[in-house]
């Protein structure tokens, strides 16, 4: 699998994030009246400065992006910044000199401003002059706009694309063969194209987690204004992103699956762990904890934790449970059936190679085989695997039966990447305890 690489703005962005919260509040410390600064007014600056910032988009600025743009985010964030500092005297605070808390929000203005543009310009800087931060790229298609997309990302070093080949629409099948390997994004032309091959190539990136853009016709452009990136002055168009490819929503994840884990190790796991571990203990010889290699995001390999529910036996990284497996023991059974036995799972989650909700991670050898087989399979190692999912809540858990059943894992868990929000990670917990508590035909 080709991994994206070249990216250092998951890096970059919680950077800048972390540098203006220190700003506002260092400025804050430093110009405000002693009697007026307090941890109430640290908390308050920092979550509105955060909450603002998502509403403003204030953070997605892209090596795309135009510095007017960039000077527009500035004024509204800054803008709405205001209003609540002065709420914040006005019904909270009480009374301060209205020209300190304006020499505040100009000062900070002023610095997290020059702090923005200097990180962006030092950015195109170190992209032209030493070919860092680059991002290979791939143009399928020969026309007018394509060759001009082709030459800017020739002439326009600073921008860090680095086209490696421009191949003709009659040519996909080499071009996608090319971009095997070491390609980060594909640039599809859409003139004269047909509806197949474009299928083609979505199910290709899909496959090998690569950015697709499209570059527009004439009609495209007229159709689609409001969906338009602009190259310098040159249109494509960005293929659909899924909810979790937006920094907060990952984040908002990732702080839900650590709170909801520690919750889960401390008031369930520290009291739950010991009696399992004796009971399995006294039933069968082998260790408490079954370990065993599976495919997480990106198919990067981890050790997935589980608590022992089958006697020790070496088909055990093979071949997949089956109804009355002759190798599930007494205590197994139950654990399996009222799904304890994933519990240790929630350490997994808190390591951070899993999550609480999201497409259950199958053996090695079965993602392989799948992978050859059911088509758009790699698209559910896009995101972290989940202890629970919406597949497994609907139906499909446990073994593989058939073709129809792992198809139809593979459509929710598509459904769920495209479709996530925490609500639904909410409801899909809500599911799968109550039917841990109903019991559930396909859990053993």
């Amino acid at each position: 699998m080709i991994k994206q690489v070249g990216r250092y703005s998951k890096y970059l962005r919680p950077f800048t994030v972390l540098l203006d919260l220190v700003l506002l509040n260092l400025i804050a410390g430093i110009i405000l009246p002693f009697g007026y600064i307090s941890p109430p007014f640290h908390v308050f600056v920092s979550v509105v400065w955060i909450v603002l910032s998502w509403i403003t988009k204030y953070y997605d600025i892209y090596r795309f992006t135009k510095l007017i743009q960039i000077a527009s985010k500035v004024l509204k964030q800054f803008a709405l910044f205001t209003i609540f500092c002065f709420a914040y005297i006005g019904f909270i605070s009480g009374y301060i000199a209205p020209l300190s808390l304006l020499s505040y929000i100009a000062i900070t203005f002023v610095c997290i401003t020059f702090l923005k543009y200097a990180i962006f310009s030092g950015l195109k800087y170190f992209r032209r002059h030493f070919r860092g931060n680059q991002r290979k790229v791939v143009i399928i298609g020969q026309d007018p706009i394509s060759n001009q997309l082709a030459t800017f990302f020739h002439e326009e070093k600073d921008y860090g694309y680095d086209c490696l080949r421009q191949f003709p629409i009659t040519e996909l099948e080499e071009a996608l063969q090319y971009c095997r390997e070491g390609v980060d994004e594909i640039y599809l032309s859409l003139n004269k194209i047909e509806s197949k091959q474009i299928k083609r190539v979505i199910l290709f990136t899909d496959n090998f987690f690569m950015n697709l853009k499209y570059i527009p016709s004439r009609k495209e452009i007229l159709s689609n204004s409001a969906k338009i990136q602009y190259y310098g002055f040159i249109p494509v168009i960005p293929e659909r992103k899924t909810p979790l490819e937006i920094y907060y929503n990952r984040l908002i994840k990732r702080t839900f699956d650590i709170i909801f884990s520690i919750f889960v190790i401390v008031f369930v796991m520290s009291w739950l762990f010991p009696i399992i571990a004796i009971l399995i203990k006294l039933e069968s010889k082998g260790p408490v904890l079954f370990k065993q290699k599976r495919n997480g995001i990106y198919f990067e390999e981890f050790y997935c934790y589980k608590f022992r529910s089958m006697i020790v036996n070496v088909e055990a990284d093979t071949h997949q449970v089956i109804k009355n497996d002759k190798r599930i023991t007494k205590l197994g059974a139950f654990l399996r059936k009222s799904s304890i036995d994933e519990m240790p799972q929630f350490f997994n989650v808190l390591i951070g190679n899993m999550s609480v909700c999201g497409p259950r991670p199958h053996m090695v050898n079965l993602t392989n085989k799948y992978v050859e087989e059911v088509e758009r399979f790699k698209l559910r190692h896009f995101i972290k695997p989940g202890i629970t999912g919406m597949a497994q809540t609907h139906g499909y858990r446990g073994e593989i039966e058939s073709q129809r059943d792992i198809i139809n894992r593979v459509k929710y868990d598509v459904f769920y990447i495209e479709s996530w929000s925490l609500l639904l990670d909410l409801k899909i917990i809500y599911l799968t305890v109550k039917n841990a508590v109903m019991g559930d035909n396909k859990a053993y």
